[in-house]
């Protein structure tokens, strides 16, 4: 390969197509795609209403100058912001979901006087910037794991008079489903008394990847900014941040200056609104649901046969599958033999996890035959770690 590699071992270097839930090499072999590209796909692979709409973009205009806009700019926001019923609210249209993370960081400090931003510890907010490093003297990290059930004795010495925001990651790194949600009120509901903003981070959980719109959705909480990237450019690189109209005004008015060369892109702009529209179309929400629940049953069926799996965790279409670790079992090999059958997972080697998030459109028949061949690896007992 002439391009560099800087993180996974690539599995194959001559995948050359696309379609739904399948990808193809160019032997012509298939693989059923269980982690949507980067967790991106959301209507799956060649989706052809995004593609149309990118080709009816193309034969307009693609990008313009940070002093020029277009119309389809507006009707995207437009679209999102209904979603969020932020009425009045405003977006900007970014490139990545990182980038979309920092910004909103970034315009909110210049919106608020006050040292801490709060957040979850194990969150993963973004690769770079005050979101990814977060510094001890401008970020309170919340330890989950040191959580007891009793909210108010938990967060007892936080001082939220001096919090201007609370950035929410609902899942991802975190299991959603094990987050504890009167905790994560009792939090959204003291930021909001002490006036502070709550930012809802829905880069992974957002654009119905939990079974909902966005994942701050299972929580009792209002947030001021949403943050959507992933999904809702289904493989095309295009994040968005929706503020309320009152945050809006504060950030245009405080002088707080962001330009980038992508910077409310028509292109991209034209796959979110068009992304946004085949979801409610397609009524891929409630597919999401009940396709989750099979998937879901499926996994904890599979933990049943196997004592080598310790925990099944998520929601939605959105799953993880955790792995004793003191098994004699080598997960590299068994994702390997995975793919090998024809079936792309996620793999974590720090946290022995399988990812399985799926398009929304994935098949019942497609759910079964990887949790099939799955079972018969585990089954085959071949993969000793030594």
């Amino acid at each position: 390969m002439k391009t560099l590699n800087c993180y996974y071992n690539i599995f194959n270097s001559s995948i050359i197509a696309g379609h739904g839930c399948y990808i193809v090499d160019e032997k012509g072999k298939k693989y059923i795609d269980f982690e949507a590209g980067i967790w991106c796909m959301s209507l799956g692979h060649n989706n052809a209403e995004v593609n149309q709409a990118i080709i009816r973009q193309l034969s307009n205009i693609s990008h313009v100058g940070e002093r020029y806009s277009s119309k389809i700019v507006d009707e995207a926001a437009e679209v999102v912001l209904e979603l969020l019923n932020f009425n009045n609210g405003k977006c900007i249209f970014l490139s990545s979901g990182s980038e979309a993370v920092e910004f909103s960081v970034q315009a909110t400090r210049k919106i608020t006087a006050r040292p801490y931003f709060l957040c979850l510890k194990n969150s993963f907010l973004s690769s770079y910037g005050t979101s990814a490093s977060r510094c001890t003297e401008d970020w309170i990290s919340l330890d989950l794991s040191q959580y007891n059930g009793d909210a108010k004795a938990f967060l007892k010495n936080i001082p939220f008079e001096k919090i201007g925001a609370f950035v929410f990651e609902s899942g991802c790194v975190l299991r959603m489903a094990n987050v504890p949600k009167e905790l994560i009120n009792t939090i959204a509901h003291q930021i909001k008394q002490s006036g502070g903003i709550t930012i809802a981070n829905e880069v992974t959980t957002g654009i119905g990847r939990t079974g909902k719109w966005f994942g701050f959705e299972h929580f009792d909480i209002t947030p001021d900014i949403v943050v959507c990237g992933k999904g809702i450019g289904n493989g095309y690189p295009v994040s968005v941040i929706a503020m309320r109209e009152n945050i809006a005004a504060k950030i245009e008015q405080c002088g707080f200056k962001y330009c980038q060369s992508h910077q409310n892109d028509p292109l991209g702009c034209a796959v979110v609104k068009q992304v946004i529209t085949t979801i409610k179309e397609q009524s891929l929400i409630e597919k999401a649901v009940q396709m989750g629940i099979i998937l879901e049953s499926a996994l904890r069926n599979l933990t049943n046969k196997h004592n080598d799996i310790k925990e099944v965790c998520g929601i939605g279409l959105m799953y993880l599958l955790e792995f004793n670790t003191h098994n004699n079992l080598n997960l590299e090999k068994i994702h390997r033999n995975l793919f090998d059958a024809g079936f792309i997972v996620g793999h974590t080697p720090a946290t022995n996890t399988f990812v399985i998030y799926p398009p929304l459109i994935i098949e019942q028949k497609m759910i079964e035959a990887m949790v099939n061949q799955l079972n018969s690896i585990i089954a085959a007992k071949k993969f000793p770690s030594q």
